[in-house]
């Protein structure tokens, strides 16, 4: 009886979903040394070279505070440098994190293979652009 309840749940389910496919990619992502947000914020930097934190927060939708903790992890592990001007700080990737973006297209590829060979290509791509449409008209209200 709860598992029908739940499953009608849109905040269940989706968490739910959320578990499964983090741990399919921290699985896929394991080879890199970097957790899945993190190559996020590497791939959303090797795109757009000398990003602020502001910007790398808007384009993920993490919170500026978050943001600033995963640049000082990938800073340290010396994927990323921060070039200051005043009081702003532009990211940009060293040699390493350019030469890291390689493997992650390789693992989000691997990732999407996966999880598309047990979906269906056509049905992961239409549920996942549902989720973002959702996602988009949930994030206005």
């Amino acid at each position: 009886m709860t598992e029908n309840l739940l499953s009608c749940c849109l905040y269940f389910t989706a968490n739910k979903l959320s578990r499964i496919i983090t741990k399919m990619a921290e699985e896929e992502f394991v080879k890199t040394g970097v957790s899945p947000s993190y190559a996020f914020l590497l791939m959303t930097v090797y795109s757009n070279p000398g990003i602020s934190p502001k910007e790398i927060s808007k384009e993920l939708h993490i919170a500026p505070s978050t943001i600033t903790r995963f640049v000082d992890k990938l800073e340290v592990k010396g994927l990323v440098n921060r070039e200051f001007k005043g009081k702003n700080s532009f990211i940009y990737l060293t040699q390493e994190g350019k030469e890291l973006q390689v493997e992650i297209q390789k693992c989000w590829k691997s990732l999407y293979d996966r999880y598309s060979e047990i979906l269906g290509y056509e049905d992961g791509d239409a549920l996942t652009l549902l989720i973002n449409e959702a996602a988009g008209k949930l994030e206005t209200k």
